[in-house]
């Protein structure tokens, strides 16, 4: 992908300038935050794919942040933070935030945690395919759009809340296994907490009924979750 654009939001100058240089040896259009007062102008003017967000920052942390960008931007946002809490953790995928990487951190990592997202929300499968969509009843998921549509309401999606809705939609109503979804949210299954998953399938749940959907995605014990819908959306 040309002209990726990565923003950078991290007041430690050294780590941001090392973390900055690294990306463009590889051909990134990098951005670093300079005013910390204004984050959500500078991002939008620079347009990231992509943006790495520390927690600890001067007046608001980074979960305020990724709040305020959520609100005009789906691009993935890496959190980079040398707090390594399953909480720190659990908090930034609640804020908005699409992954989470630990300082000190490896460059190859950080690397392969870039291209992947990039493959996922900017890939070229996507971009060649006509939109897809999944329709149940008068519930009806647009992909690309991360928009679930019932009636005339759209509802916004976040990213891993649109992946959760495409999984169990998909194959409603059949289960999808836990291993399944824990595959498809993260890349690495090794370091992730089954309790993420809960947290994720909880946050979706919810948004669902503020929405007055009585669909409901039922727990299967011992084997994972299946969507079934209410007669109200037959």
């Amino acid at each position: 992908m040309e002209n990726t654009r990565i923003f950078i939001v991290e007041d430690d100058i050294k780590i941001a300038s090392l973390l900055a240089d690294t990306l463009r040896k590889y051909q990134y259009d990098v951005e670093i935050v300079h005013n910390f007062e204004d984050i959500v102008e500078e991002c939008l003017k620079f347009s990231p794919h992509i943006v790495l967000l520390d927690i600890n920052l001067p007046s608001y942390d980074g979960y305020y942040w990724c709040r305020q960008l959520r609100q005009h931007t789906k691009c993935p946002i890496i959190f980079i933070s040398a707090r390594s809490g399953e909480m720190d953790q659990i908090f930034a995928l609640e804020n908005g935030g699409d992954d989470f990487i630990t300082k000190p951190f490896n460059y190859e990592i950080v690397l392969a945690k870039i291209k992947s997202h990039l493959r996922r929300t900017y890939g070229e499968y996507s971009s060649r395919q006509e939109e897809r969509t999944i329709t149940l009843g008068q519930l009806t998921l647009f992909l690309e759009r991360m928009e679930l549509h019932i009636r005339d309401v759209e509802i916004p999606l976040q990213k891993k809340e649109c992946i959760i809705l495409d999984l169990l939609m998909g194959q409603s109503p059949k289960v999808v296994t836990r291993e399944k979804l824990l595959e498809e949210l993260w890349d690495d299954q090794a370091f992730v907490d089954e309790n993420t998953l809960n947290v994720n399938m909880t946050r979706v749940r919810k948004k669902l009924v503020d929405y007055g959907i009585l669909s409901i995605i039922e727990t299967v014990r011992g084997a994972g979750y299946r969507f079934v819908l209410s007669s109200e959306e037959m």
